[in-house]
C-alpha cells in the first residue's frame, strides 16, 4: 500500500490569529504495533514568511522520495561530523537503543584529577565535569578544565564543564589542610570563628560566619553537611562553642552547616546572607574567562538572583548556562519562578534534607523532576546517590533502589560528588550509575512504561507554538512507528530540548554547528550531539548527513528515521537508503 499526501497551497492551511495552539500537551501512552514500515519522504512543515506576516503550514509528500533518499557523497565529503568516542563505540557495538539515556555528572577533586582518572572517567560514560568552587584554588581548577579541554580535544570526548559556587551559606573552614577528619561519638569540638593560621588545634573546627558564636545557644543541634555528623552546643566561650558529638561521621572541608533548636531550623541569620557571595564573583568571573559551560549557583533564593548573574553573563559576551541549585528551603517557596528564571535545576539533597524533614525529601524530589520537564528545563539529581562507595567497592541495594527511583522519574542527570571527587572508587561509582541506568531504561522500554505527562504550553511565541507541536508529534510518531531514532537538525538547541522534554522511546540524534551547544546538550535525556556544519537546506543537511553517519558505521541502510529541523520547523519521516 503506497503512503502519500496532495500537495497543499502555502495557504490552505493557515492560522489568522497569531495564538498558541493550545495551552497544554496531554503526552500519552502509545502501543506500538510489532512491525516496520518502509516510508517515502513524509514531510510536515511549518514556516514564517516574516514578522509582519501571517505564518502557514504546509503539507507536503515526496512521492518518489529519490531526492531525499539519495545522499550526495561530493557535498558530504566536503565536512565531517563529531561525536561522543564512547557513544560512537555503543552505537556501532549495540545499535540505536542500547544507548544510555540519563547522562552522568562527575565531581572533580583529589581522587581524579589527574589526566588517567578523567580519561577513565570520560570513557566510562562520564558526560559532564563539575568543579566545587568550595574545594581547590583557582589555579588547581584551571589545570583540570585544560585537562578536559586537551581529552575532549586528543581523544574524541566531549565532556562538558560545570562549575558549582561556594555560596554565602554558614559552612566550616578547611580542616588544616587535611582531606577529612573523622568526629567520633561524645568527643567535645571547638566551633570558632577566630582565625588560627594554617595550623588548627586538635578537634577544632572555623567557621566562616563572624555571629555564629552569638547565634547559637547551649542546647542547640549543629548539622554537619546535612546531618551526616551531629554534634549538640555544651558551652559558649567567647569566639569558641564547645560542643560534643552525638552522631559520629566523617568531617569534611568546607561542609555546610546548619543549626536545629526545639526541632526547628534556625535560619534567620542565613536568610540575611548574599546568595552570591564576593568569593563567588570572583568565581563566576574566572568560569566566564575559562569558558565552562554551565555555572551552578548555591542556595538560590529568588529568581532575582538568577536574572542578575544571566545578565552579567550576557554582558560579557558570554554563552554558559546557569543552573539553580534547589536546596534551601526559600528555594522550595519559589521553586517554578527560579526554575523559569534559570537554564536547569539541580535538586541538591543533602542540603536539602537539612532544611526539611527527611521524610519530605523525596516527594520534594519528585515535584522538582516535573516541574523542570514541565518547563523544558534539564534536572540533576545529586547529593549521596553512591555516599556508602567513597570508602567500599559496591553500593548498598538502597542505594541501587534510589539511583534506579531518579532514573524511573526521568530526571535528566544523575551526580557523583565525594564518591568521584575524594572516594576510593571512582570508576566503580561511575559504572553503578552507568549499569544501573542502562537497566532501568531498557525495563521501562520493554514494560511500555509509558508514564502520561501534562507538558503546558512554555513558548512566548507563535513560531515557539508551532515547535512545541512539532516535537510532540514527532515523538508520538516516533513512539508509534518504533523508529530506530529521532534527528533533530538545531542551531541552539532548543528544538532539541523540546524533543528530550518529551521523552520519546527512541535516541535522538542532536546535530548543531556549534561546539558550545554541542557541549551544553550534553546535559540533556536521550540526546546524543553531533557537531556538523549544516546549511538551511534542509534535503541538503539530510543528504550529508546520512553520507557521513553510513561512512562511520552509525547507521545503515533501512533504519527508520524522523527528522526535525529548527531552520525549516519540519519533520520527515524515511528510511535510510
Amino acid at each position: 500500500m503506497s503512503h502519500s499526501l496532495h500537495l497543499l497551497t502555502p495557504t490552505a492551511l493557515t492560522f489568522p490569529n497569531p495564538k498558541p495552539l493550545s495551552s497544554s500537551v496531554f503526552l500519552a501512552p502509545f502501543s506500538a504495533p510489532n512491525r516496520r514500515f518502509t516510508f517515502p519522504a513524509l514531510s510536515v512543515k511549518a514556516s514564517a514568511a516574516g514578522s509582519d506576516q501571517t505564518p502557514s503550514v504546509l503539507v507536503s509528500a515526496n512521492g518518489t522520495s529519490s531526492s531525499v533518499l539519495s545522499p550526495s557523497p561530493d557535498h558530504a565529503s566536503a565536512t565531517s561530523i563529531e561525536v561522543d568516542a564512547v557513544t560512537e563505540a555503543e552505537l556501532r557495538e549495540n545499535g540505536f537503543r542500547s544507548t544510555r539515556r540519563t547522562k552522568l555528572i562527575c565531581t572533580i577533586g583529589p581522587a581524579s584529577a589527574g589526566s588517567d582518572q578523567l580519561e577513565a572517567l570520560a570513557a566510562g560514560g562520564m558526560n559532564v565535569a563539575r568543579l566545587n568552587m568550595c574545594h581547590g584554588t583557582r589555579d588547581w581548577h584551571r589545570d583540570v578544565i585544560q585537562r578536559v579541554r586537551k581529552l575532549n580535544e586528543d581523544k574524541g570526548y566531549a565532556v562538558a564543564i560545570m562549575m558549582d559556587t561556594e555560596g554565602s551559606e554558614i559552612h566550616m573552614g578547611d580542616l588544616g589542610g587535611a582531606s577529612s577528619v573523622k568526629a567520633e561519638d561524645g568527643e567535645i569540638w571547638t566551633f570558632s570563628v577566630r582565625a588560627f593560621g594554617s595550623t588548627l588545634p586538635e578537634r577544632t573546627i572555623n567557621v566562616n560566619y563572624e555571629g555564629f558564636a552569638e547565634d547559637v545557644k547551649v542546647g542547640d543541634e549543629l548539622l554537619v553537611d546535612g546531618g551526616m555528623v551531629r554534634f549538640e552546643v555544651v558551652e559558649k566561650l567567647g569566639p569558641d562553642v564547645k560542643c560534643k558529638c552525638t552522631d559520629p561521621g566523617l568531617l569534611l572541608p568546607r561542609a555546610n552547616l546548619t543549626f536545629w533548636r526545639d526541632g526547628s531550623l534556625v535560619r534567620e541569620r542565613n536568610s540575611m546572607l548574599p546568595t552570591i557571595s564576593s568569593k563567588d564573583w570572583l568565581d563566576i568571573d574566572f568560569g566566564i574567562a575559562e569558558g565552562v559551560d554551565f555555572i551552578a549557583v548555591s542556595f538560590v533564593k529568588s529568581a532575582e538572583v538568577i536574572n542578575h548573574l544571566k545578565s552579567y553573563i550576557a554582558a560579557r559576551s558570554s554563552d554558559i548556562s546557569v543552573v539553580a541549585k534547589i536546596e534551601s528551603i526559600d528555594s522550595l517557596k519559589n521553586l517554578e519562578e527560579i526554575i523559569l528564571a534559570s537554564d536547569g535545576a539541580m535538586v541538591a539533597r543533602g542540603d536539602l534534607g537539612a532544611q526539611i524533614p527527611l521524610e519530605q525529601v523525596p516527594s520534594a524530589q519528585q515535584k522538582i523532576v516535573q516541574v523542570c520537564r514541565q518547563l523544558n528545563k534539564p534536572v540533576i539529581v545529586a547529593s549521596q546517590l553512591l555516599e556508602s562507595m567513597i570508602e567500599y567497592p559496591t553500593p548498598t541495594r538502597a542505594e541501587v533502589a534510589d539511583v534506579s527511583e531518579a532514573v524511573r522519574q526521568r530526571a535528566d542527570a544523575l551526580m557523583l560528588s565525594g564518591e568521584s571527587a575524594m572516594g576510593q572508587f571512582p570508576e566503580k561509582s561511575l559504572a553503578v550509575l552507568r549499569s544501573v541506568s542502562l537497566r532501568i531504561e531498557r525495563w521501562w522500554r520493554e514494560e511500555k512504561r509509558h508514564e502520561p505527562m501534562l507538558l503546558p504550553a512554555v513558548g512566548s511565541s507563535f513560531s515557539d507554538s508551532i515547535s512545541e507541536e512539532l516535537c510532540i508529534s514527532a515523538a508520538k510518531m516516533a513512539n508509534t512507528l518504533e523508529v530506530d531514532a529521532l534527528f533533530i537538525f538545531t542551531k541552539t538547541g532548543h528544538m532539541a530540548s523540546l524533543l528530550s522534554r518529551c521523552r520519546p522511546d527512541c535516541p535522538i540524534f542532536a546535530f548543531t554547528n556549534t561546539t558550545s551547544v554541542r557541549r551544553r546538550l550534553n546535559l540533556q535525556w536521550g540526546l546524543i550531539p553531533f557537531r556538523v556544519t549544516f546549511s538551511d537546506d534542509m534535503e541538503s543537511n539530510l543528504h550529508k548527513t546520512f553520507s557521513l553517519l553510513k561512512a562511520r558505521n552509525l547507521i545503515k541502510s533501512g533504519d527508520l528515521v524522523i527528522a526535525v529541523s529548527d531552520i525549516l520547523q519540519s519533520i520527515q519521516v524515511m528510511n535510510v537508503p
